[in-house]
């Protein structure tokens, strides 16, 4: 026998008001709709009918991970500094990480991610090429020190995922593994409801090679990913690469020095000499652990410090200030070009192939310089994409325009290697008797976001508008008011739950009936029944959340509708 849930004795209170801080329509809606309480910046508390959609998303992720023979288990959030010195990331993730010191002044921290102690695990478990492959998963709430938690759940310092690794002796059944993951990810998606693509990403502070990323298009997502209309490509804008075409740039003339007075930006350079920016060399200058770097892109572009940040990661990237100018008698503010630069590295985009020339700056106060061609008059140091991807930008497999649109993280897989293993030594005996190192895969699905995508992406202007799967209830029942309805109203969501199906009741007394019809909308339940002015006659009212179709029908078959 299913729940009967009676509003009534709910601990929730539904909301008229958008929030004040609030920015996004999941914020908004999941609050007004008693579904969630803010506790602290970024730390949000479930209530009842939260925490029923909260469970729905991880028994489907739980489900579909069973389904590829991962096995469940539950690792602490407060883990030991060791296990992160030895792979860096206790410096790596820098100020994101929750630090704290017990009694005897032994440092911990607040899990944002397991590879180390999953690693550590398998260490401990698995001593033979017999004990893998394996896959081991656990859903869990995990700690990141954003700097500006917004956006209600989806941006929280406290969320909930589930994170799986997989562990295997062979590259090859690392790629096993990764395509199971990748195929259970595409069923627990479809099952909850969510419009999603699968997109190349970067790998980050996580490491290893190759990594995708599970997005939900949504204007409340803070990541922009590229969608080819004619092929099947799609990448997170950090991750859209270009091959490089080096181009013959043996007519191009000499370079040549000329005054350009007072044009220290690309906007004043372009309009002074009646040239487009796109033929122009803007260097932006940042800081890589202290040293200064160079970044040349065209100059009707802008540098995606994001993908600088992933290109030399784990080092920390800033910009210059001016104070960084102080004795470089190399670098001119505003002036600065590629050729003659001293001890400074220079990395560039592709569209800087060699041949390529270009109109830049000469390292000369109030002057710049014309036909500098790369390869010739400068050498660059790295080619790596770091410009801002903009809409029309072609695809990089069939050359058509991109389209760019905003989306939700919602998982992310790795094929991470050997990362890992290799910093905690974890090998186990091969089947020719001598040690093998393991390799690994690592896979995330975020659940407070699954579940605030779903509120952005199926939302109306009534509210909520939950999947079947994942809505706390199956049915919400109304009773209009008077004692007669709410009479029938409980003795129908009885006979509802005898059958199976969830019910939340609306049996409130002395709220007034437009209030709860729109209290129901609000909260978003699939299926609405309302016990109201046939009542006498046994009639209900039926309606679908969804489409808004509504009819009116007898008890009996209004149950069987609802039970079928």
């Amino acid at each position: 026998m299913a729940q009967v849930q009676r509003m009534s004795r709910l601990m929730a209170k539904t909301l008229r008001d958008d929030p004040a801080d609030a920015e996004v329509l999941s914020h908004k809606l999941l609050v007004r709709a008693g579904y969630v309480r803010r506790t602290a910046a970024g730390v949000w508390s479930w209530l009842p009918l939260g925490r029923k959609v909260l469970a729905n998303v991880e028994r489907i992720v739980r489900e579909e991970m069973d389904a590829i023979g991962g096995q469940e288990v539950l690792l602490p959030a407060l883990l030991p500094r060791e296990p992160y010195d030895a792979t860096g990331r206790w410096d790596e993730y820098g100020q994101e990480l929750f630090r704290l010191k017990d009694r005897k002044g032994g440092d911990y921290l607040l899990g944002p991610t397991h590879e180390e102690i999953f690693t550590l695990l398998v260490k401990d478990q698995a001593s033979s090429y017999k004990d893998l492959p394996v896959i081991l998963y656990q859903i869990q709430n995990k700690f990141r020190d954003e700097a500006r938690p917004r956006a209600g759940v989806l941006r929280g310092r406290e969320f909930c995922m589930k994170d799986s690794y997989s562990f295997d002796t062979e590259d090859e059944g690392l790629a096993r593994s990764y395509a199971l993951h990748r195929e259970a990810y595409r069923k627990i998606f479809a099952r909850l409801g969510l419009d999603y693509r699968i997109c190349a990403a970067t790998a980050g502070a996580m490491g290893g090679s190759k990594s995708e990323e599970f997005l939900a298009p949504a204007e409340a997502g803070e990541d922009t990913f590229a969608d080819c209309p004619n092929c099947d490509f799609a990448a997170n804008t950090e991750a859209v690469s270009y091959e490089l075409k080096p181009v013959d740039g043996s007519a191009v003339p000499a370079l040549e020095e000329i005054p350009t007075p007072d044009t220290p930006t690309i906007e004043t350079l372009a309009a002074s000499l009646g040239v487009p920016a796109s033929t122009t060399l803007k260097n932006l200058l940042v800081k890589v652990d202290g040293e200064i770097v160079a970044v040349g892109v065209p100059g009707d572009r802008e540098v995606d410090l994001g993908k600088v940040e992933a290109h030399f990661a784990p080092a920390a990237v800033e910009l210059v200030t001016a104070e960084d100018f102080t004795g470089r008698e190399d670098l001119v503010r505003g002036y600065v070009g590629p050729q003659g630069l001293e001890k400074v590295t220079y990395i560039a985009d592709p569209r800087v192939a060699p041949g390529t020339s270009w109109i830049t700056g000469a390292n000369k106060d109030q002057t710049h310089a014309k036909n500098v061609v790369a390869g010739r008059d400068f050498e660059v140091d790295a080619y790596v994409d770091v410009v801002v991807v903009q809409e029309g930008d072609p695809c990089p497999n069939c050359g058509t325009g991109l389209k760019l649109d905003r989306a939700i993280e919602i998982g992310h897989i790795f094929q991470l290697g050997r990362k890992y293993t290799d910093a905690l030594k974890l090998d186990v005996l091969g089947q020719n008797g001598k040690p093998v190192r393991v390799t690994m895969g690592s896979y995330g699905v975020g659940v407070t976001r699954a579940v605030a995508a779903l509120a952005e992406q199926t939302a109306d202007d009534k509210g909520l508008c939950w999947p079947a799967e994942v809505a706390p209830a199956d049915v919400h029942v109304v009773a209009a008011g008077k004692a007669a309805q709410t009479e029938l109203a409980l003795e129908v969501s009885e006979q509802l739950a005898a059958k199976g199906v969830r019910v939340l009741v609306d049996d409130r007394a002395g709220v007034s009936p437009g209030v709860k019809f729109t209290d129901a909308e609000l909260i978003g339940v699939p299926k609405i029944l309302v016990a109201g002015r046939r009542t006498a006659e046994g009639v209900v009212e039926l309606k679908d959340r969804r489409t808004g179709e509504r009819e009116e029908l007898p008890v009996a078959e209004a149950i069987a509708r609802l039970t079928a």
